[in-house]
């Protein structure tokens, strides 16, 4: 069931980078990352109340609180970074650069989570590299 998500999850990632280059012209960078975001906000929250998981607040610990936060400020950070780029440049070249952040993620896996880095992860990681490469040059 996972992978289902991790499939719709790319296929709307791909909507949301035509979508946000053909609605960002013109328009302030920070103020569309602003609009993209109560968007997102609104839709999480309807997700929240319509699954009645707002029950499960006051179950969360102080350490998820803090990395939720810091999540959503990497996030943000991600986001104005992103649109900002998009406003910039073409999506055919910002998008596999900000997929660069699959790299990165494994990497950081391997450190501070203690993941295992397999050949394969090796492999992978270096192919993403080069193909970004290829496509940004």
């Amino acid at each position: 069931m996972w992978m289902i998500f991790a499939v719709l999850s790319a296929v709307f990632a791909a909507l949301t980078s035509i979508l946000a280059k053909i609605g960002i012209e013109g328009v302030n960078s920070n103020l569309a990352t602003a609009i993209r975001t109560i968007v997102v906000v609104i839709m999480a929250w309807g997700m929240v109340f319509l699954t009645h998981a707002q029950n499960g607040l006051a179950e969360i610990s102080k350490k998820s609180w803090i990395f939720l936060i810091l999540s959503g400020l990497a996030t943000g950070a991600s986001w104005l970074c992103y649109y900002k780029a998009l406003q910039m440049g073409d999506a055919s070249k910002v998008v596999p650069i900000d997929k660069l952040s699959v790299v990165i993620t494994l990497i950081l896996a391997f450190v501070f989570l203690h993941e295992q880095f397999t050949t394969k992860s090796l492999i992978g990681c270096i192919l993403i590299g080069a193909g970004t490469l290829i496509m940004v040059l």
